[in-house]
């Protein structure tokens, strides 16, 4: 009567088997299935949402935000493009750059392939191919790693090679800091849950949880109890914390050990978070969660005050929207104050609506993690444009101001504050 190929235990078997015949010594996972499948027949949305998520390849399933964000990267380069801002010399980058049109065209290549490999997923899986359904993902991680570091001049290598070597500057600050180098580290704090996710995801699929619903157990080893989840959360603001340091060991200006400071107050949002789980319930209600709501407005506002008054140049009105060719959407946004308006507010609600998602106690709630991980994807997205266009007001002036005698060099550049402020 309750066999079903669409809830396995890791041994492939039905997860169902044997409840109904009585037989002794039902595992764990069994006696944790069985009451859901019950509440699934009374129709609760709770058994459903755990139906759904069982089915779900979650290790396919959060390839939807890095899809999302390269569109959205392919749409900031198309606005560059268009306006009077040189991206190409913002990032320092060379002629064999990849432009809005590569982008794109990775990310439909993306767009196709991550729904293939669920489609297969989903349908091997319902036809009780659980070994071959939990290759799936497998295969898509191992892609996607050869195609990122494969030697040869094929599939853009040089913004391969680009990528990499800024993703390598970003872990290990040794070298002064480019502008590429605190600019992606940025834009990597806004995916700390996908980081955090993706780790959670190699975690099954080392542990053959992919296709069972073993990873219900929250105190399982890939479980949301995890010590790793917060680990992994905090590693995009630590990146951050040490280039401020490494950026203040260069400059001496002080502006960056308060930029240093407002990352070290992502770590205890992030792991008071994580003491829910490991601490006795009173003590969470009366000492933690308190002093997590109180993190939680410090990080919150802070990080709203530096985007606002340190990151954007606030005296200029969307510059960067200033077409080359004027369009109606150009006319829309260019000298607009409503724009600012929007993006100042829009921009306090969603960092303060961030710390949700940094807090592995609120994980549970799929729907609405999944819906603040989205806008924050898309509050990083306007972050970009006016923090692009600060950087190159501060180009524009300092190439006035300059002599062409006084041009400095490589190793000036990445060090001199007047080209940008970590």
């Amino acid at each position: 009567m309750f066999e079903s190929h669409h809830l396995r235990k890791p041994t492939g078997k039905s997860a169902f088997s044997g409840l109904v015949a009585g037989e002794p010594g039902n595992s764990v996972q069994e006696s944790y299935v069985f009451p859901m499948v019950l509440g699934d027949m009374k129709g609760t949305t709770n058994s459903l949402t755990h139906t759904a998520a069982a089915m779900m390849p979650s290790p396919i399933f959060i390839w939807r935000f890095q899809t999302m964000m390269v569109w959205l990267w392919g749409v900031c380069l198309w606005v560059f493009s268009q306006s009077t801002i040189s991206y190409v010399k913002i990032f320092d980058i060379d002629q064999n750059h990849l432009t809005h049109r590569e982008i794109w065209k990775c990310s439909t290549w993306l767009t196709i392939i991550v729904p293939t490999s669920m489609t297969a997923y989903l349908y091997l899986y319902s036809h009780g191919e659980v070994s071959l359904a939990a290759s799936q993902p497998v295969i898509l991680y191992i892609a996607f790693a050869l195609v990122l570091v494969f030697p040869f001049d094929i599939f853009y290598l040089s913004s391969r090679y680009f990528f990499l070597k800024t993703l390598w500057r970003i872990a290990f600050p040794l070298q002064p800091i480019s502008f590429p180098d605190f600019f992606l580290a940025d834009i990597l704090t806004s995916m700390a849950k996908v980081f955090s996710d993706l780790e959670r995801s190699a975690c099954r699929m080392l542990h053959n949880q992919v296709a069972t619903i073993a990873w219900f157990e929250a105190d399982s080893i890939c479980g949301s109890h995890s010590v790793a989840i917060p680990l992994v959360l905090v590693i995009p603001y630590i990146w951050r914390l040490m280039q401020c340091l490494r950026q203040y060991k260069d400059t001496k200006e002080k502006t960056t050990l308060f930029n240093a400071l407002k990352y070290s107050t992502a770590v205890p949002v992030i792991f008071l978070s994580a003491l829910k789980y490991h601490v006795l319930p009173d003590r969470w209600t009366y000492v933690y969660h308190p002093l997590w709501l109180i993190s939680s407005f410090v990080n919150s506002l802070y990080s709203f005050y530096w985007d606002v008054t340190r990151d954007w140049d606030l005296s200029v009105f969307t510059r960067i929207f200033k077409f080359n060719k004027p369009t109606w959407w150009s006319d829309l946004l260019y000298g607009q104050n409503w724009v600012y308006y929007w993006v100042i507010g829009s921009n306090l609600i969603l960092r303060c609506t961030w710390t949700y998602k940094l807090s592995a106690h609120l994980r549970h709630n799929y729907l609405t993690v999944f819906t603040i991980t989205a806008l924050e994807m898309l509050r990083r997205f306007q972050w970009i444009f006016f923090r692009v266009e600060n950087e190159w007001n501060k180009i524009s002036k300092s190439s006035i101001q300059l002599p062409m005698t006084d041009i400095p060099n490589e190793d000036e550049k990445l060090v001199d504050l007047s080209d940008h402020t970590v």
